[in-house]
C-alpha cells in the first residue's frame, strides 16, 4: 500500500489528491490518501479527509512507501518507521503554502538521502518507483545544544 498524507494545514494540495488518484487507475497497487483540506475527491482510491492517530501511525507501519508533504512531523514518523519517504513539497504558487519553505525542507533532507523530493506531481510515478531501489540513508538525530545541556548535566552526579 502506498500512502499519501497531506496533514492537518488548512491548505489545500488538490495537485498531490489529483496525482494520486491517477496512479490508482495505473498501479496494481493499494493507494490510500489523507486529503487534508484538499478539494479534489479522489475516485479510484480510497481516501479519507482526516484521520486518528491510530488509524495515521496504522497506516504508516503497513505503507509500503509513504508520500507527504514537507511537513517535518510527517517525515519524521516515515524515517522512524523505516519507510521509504517521498516529499511532494507544498509550493506557493499553487496557493499550497504562504511560502516555499516546503521546498526548503524536502530539499535538506533529500540531500542527506533520508527521503526522494519530488516537487513536480508529474514525476511522481517515476519515484515511486525510484524509491523501490534507493538506498535511503537512515534518519539519525544528533545531539542539539539542549541535549548537550541535559547530558552535560546527567554527568556531573
Amino acid at each position: 500500500m502506498i500512502f499519501f498524507t497531506l496533514g492537518t494545514q488548512k491548505f489545500q494540495m488538490n495537485r498531490l489528491v489529483q496525482a494520486a488518484d491517477d496512479l490508482a487507475k495505473k498501479l496494481d497497487e493499494e493507494i490510500f490518501v489523507q486529503t487534508g483540506h484538499s478539494g479534489y475527491t479522489p475516485v479510484n482510491c480510497d481516501h479519507t479527509q482526516f484521520m486518528n492517530e491510530a488509524d495515521y501511525n496504522n497506516r504508516i507501519k503497513n505503507c509500503r512507501i509513504l508520500v507527504t508533504h514537507a511537513g517535518v512531523g510527517t517525515i519524521i514518523s516515515g524515517l522512524t518507521a523505516g519507510k521509504p519517504v517521498i516529499v511532494v513539497p507544498r509550493l506557493k504558487k499553487f496557493n499550497e503554502h504562504v511560502d516555499d519553505h516546503q521546498l526548503q525542507i524536502a530539499e535538506a533532507f533529500a540531500k542527506k538521502k533520508n527521503v526522494l523530493s519530488c516537487p513536480d506531481v508529474e514525476e511522481l510515478e517515476k519515484f515511486i518507483k525510484k524509491a523501490e531501489t534507493f538506498s535511503f540513508e537512515p534518519y539519525v538525530v544528533h545531539g542539539g545544544k539542549i541535549e548537550d545541556i541535559v547530558q552535560n548535566f546527567v554527568d556531573m552526579f
